[in-house]
């Protein structure tokens, strides 16, 4: 008896405990703005109890003592701000902060947002990416863009400048999923590769995970590129106004009602580079006689948001991106991407989860006319997707880490239509759905980030169970260690075979029904694309202002279905499946200073595939990358900036030539007379892939100048050079012409643009 009142005595006291404890909840805004401020410190005063804010501006603080505290937010770059609060027993205070930007110029940057995400989360493979980030990098243009920051990524290997493709760690770009506030987009990139569909300045952050992502994300094999919003200006209106010599951009923000509740957002942005082209650049494009470059697009996004006092949010975003290709005579290309979508922040008053989410509706329509002169018809080729996303996700916060779960659901059809190399007829029509859940838990310790998971993937064609972990080691205030692993899986593919070098088309399907057997005839237990990741490295901050990453990775793709490029007859498999593994090392090196920002980094990759009869390398496997990013400031108040970029690769493998023969096609069949027919000319290749290209390399660099008209006006003039030195870099060799064709030559462009 005497135990069991000992027990019952510390249990009554345990609950007394917690019942004198509370939470504080809350988010931090910029006061210019309204836009919430990511990874910031709000700390009690006087204690060591505090919390960073997330990708939302939000932080939690849990289990705090009942008493009266003064709450501190702190920022490199923005005055404190504080505020007396009193907490009481049991309950949830919500309290919002707003802090300035510092009157006081620092001479460096002490701490940044992003080191204070690697002390607080796993983060393995992760880059993060912001506004300020891309404006590093040399503007092509005049206008910074998300696609010219991710050729610099470690692990991302960049095909070309025409038509290229980005490839993220053995990746393929079907394999790499896009999306923007929750909604997935299907063609993120133009067909030229200089410039993505989204605009610089509605871009709040970018996530990029190269691999080993956590349970929350699920329905690609290689990558995950999370893109988030700005919610616009609260406070007053403004925008910015640019023209260059390839495009022309509007971009509006402000408030729409008078107590800051509510902003929108506009974006709309053109290319007349197939125009002006003509004028400005004298070189034929491809192996066309015409000159400039066919290449134009057109891209509107729009966002309405509205927020409570609690911080709890919503908005309603829409978009339109097109593109078109047209080479006179030969073919044109068109796409359009557009869609719908909703996205939602709720503060439940009474409990201490978040919960958000999201639902949206897109479509996407590729199609290709191509002109045979022998025939003297047209063809078209076409493919588009198009269906709806929704998704819930609940995070409950603890002391010392944080429970997140979720679920998601995906319906869509797909309607491709394409003819194989016998000039057969191929179409598919189908119609699918995809149902996710997930849960993640992550610790976090005083040494050790423990982030534990598990997704099911739920396809019409089988279910996948995902097992994902993270670990940080946080050895010293300097040094971490990471790793990260997981089951990963997909149900689309694309038209466009991994063994193809250059293919501006590129349709989206789902899984097949009916898929070959293993090589010694067992049936595949699954029907969709899988794959294992292991990811390991470590994090040194070699000082204030130099941080150091070295990251290793394994990519095992244990099933890839693939177009069958051997197709000869209708009877024949129209898909093979394949396995292949991406291995290497990425090492990155960044110094930031005021005025000074160099990026570096070496990428070493080896990535193979097997199709059950051999192995060969993919195109895109470039087995050394490296990149050199500086920005520079100076000047009177630092309006000059001077960018440069250079970029050096290792050749792409391709498969040789071995001679060339006459191919009688036996048009006529057995009536056909082989002693006097013409046949075709015939090309007998060597191994696939065994050649290697010549190396890659480019500098582009620029310089701009900032110009200030008045309190809140500024005008932007920059000069940019693409291939500054006029390297003559291989884009493909025509065979039967004996004709070698390269990327864009030297290109010089002017902008200038105006911020109010």
């Amino acid at each position: 008896m005497r135990k069991l009142l000992y027990l019952l005595s510390i249990l009554l006291f345990t609950s007394t405990v917690f019942a004198q404890t509370g939470n504080i909840r809350g988010f931090v805004y910029e006061k210019s703005s309204g836009e919430p401020i990511m990874f910031c410190n709000v700390i009690l005063k006087g204690t060591t109890i505090g919390a960073s804010t997330d990708i939302n501006g939000m932080y939690n603080v849990s289990k705090v003592k009942a008493g009266n505290y003064t709450l501190m937010v702190t920022y490199i770059g923005y005055d404190t701000s504080s505020v007396n609060i009193t907490l009481k027993s049991g309950k949830i205070l919500t309290q919002n902060l707003e802090i300035s930007e510092s009157s006081v110029k620092l001479n460096e940057v002490r701490i940044s947002a992003e080191r204070t995400e690697m002390r607080t989360e796993v983060k393995a493979a992760v880059i993060k990416i912001t506004k300020q980030d891309m404006e590093m990098i040399p503007t092509i243009g005049g206008e910074p863009d998300l696609a010219q920051y991710l050729q610099v990524i470690p692990g991302v290997v960049f095909t070309g400048d025409q038509g290229g493709q980005l490839y993220i760690r053995g990746g393929s770009p079907i394999q790499n999923k896009v999306l923007l506030d929750g909604m997935t987009i299907y063609s993120p990139f133009h067909s030229i590769g200089l410039f993505s569909v989204f605009d610089t300045d509605i871009i709040r952050n970018t996530d990029v995970y190269t691999g080993g992502f956590n349970a929350e994300y699920g329905g690609r094999i290689s990558s995950i590129m999370d893109i988030k919003t700005i919610d616009g200006n609260k406070k007053k209106f403004g925008g910015k106004l640019s023209a260059n010599t390839f495009s022309s951009k509007l971009f509006l923000e402000g408030p729409l009602s008078k107590g800051g509740k509510s902003s929108f957002v506009f974006s709309g942005k053109t290319s007349y580079l197939d125009k002006s082209s003509e004028l400005l650049y004298k070189y034929p494009i491809l192996y066309f006689d015409e000159k400039g470059m066919p290449y134009s697009y057109t891209d509107l996004y729009g966002k309405y948001s509205l927020q409570g006092n609690n911080g709890s949010k919503v908005n309603v975003f829409g978009f339109n991106f097109q593109d078109n290709v047209n080479y006179e005579g030969i073919s044109e290309l068109d796409w359009t991407s557009k869609g719908i979508g909703s996205e939602f922040i709720l503060i439940p008053g009474g409990s201490p989860v978040l919960i958000e989410g999201n639902f949206a509706y897109s479509s996407y329509n590729m199609s290709v006319e191509e002109w045979d002169k022998t025939r003297e018809e047209s063809r078209f080729r076409e493919s588009g997707i198009n269906g709806f996303n929704m998704g819930f996700d609940f995070t409950y916060f603890q002391p010392k880490g944080k429970i997140k779960y979720g679920f998601d659901i995906h319906g869509f059809s797909t309607d491709f239509t394409t003819y194989n190399s016998v000039n057969s007829k191929i179409e598919q029509n189908e119609n699918t759905s995809e149902f996710s859940a997930y849960i993640n838990y992550q610790f976090s310790g005083t040494r050790f980030i423990i982030e534990p998971g598990f997704r099911l993937q739920k396809y019409t064609l089988g279910v996948s169970p995902e097992p994902r972990l993270g670990m940080k080691y946080i050895a010293s205030e300097r040094m971490r260690f990471k790793v990260s692993s997981g089951h990963y899986s997909q149900n689309i593919l694309s038209t466009t075979s991994d063994r193809d070098v250059i293919s501006l088309f590129s349709g989206i399907i789902s899984s097949p029904e009916e898929i070959p057997d293993q090589v010694d005839g067992t049936p595949y237990q699954k029907k969709f694309q899988k794959a294992r990741h292991l990811i390991a490295g470590v994090e040194y901050d070699i000082s204030r202002k130099v941080d150091f990453q070295l990251e290793g990775y394994i990519k095992d793709f244990t099933q890839l279905t693939n177009i069958n490029r051997n197709m000869i007859s209708n009877t024949d498999d129209e898909f093979i499946i394949e396995s292949g593994i991406a291995k290497g090392v990425d090492a990155l090196v960044k110094f930031k200073s005021k005025k000074l920002y160099i990026w570096a980094v070496y990428s070493l990759g080896f990535i193979t595939r097997n199709d059950g009869n051999r192995t060969y390398h993919p195109h895109f496997d470039r087995r050394h990358n490296v990149n050199f990013v500086t920005s520079y400031k100076f000047g009177k108040n630092e309006s000059w900036k001077a960018d440069m970029r250079w970029n050096l690769g290792s050749g792409f493998p391709f498969t040789q030539t071995q001679g060339f023969y006459e191919n009688l096609t036996f048009a006529d069949g057995i009536n056909t007379d082989y002693t006097s027919a013409n046949g075709e000319l015939g090309i007998k290749y060597a191994e696939l892939n065994e050649g290697r290209l010549p190396y890659y390399h480019r500098l582009d660099a620029s310089i701009s100048k900032s110009i200030k008209l008045n309190k809140s006006s500024i005008l932007d003039m920059t000069f940019s050079v693409t291939n500054a030195y006029n390297r003559e870099n291989i884009f493909y060799f025509n065979r039967v012409k004996y004709e070698r064709v390269d990327q864009l030559p030297i290109m010089p462009s002017f902008g200038a643009s105006i911020t109010f």
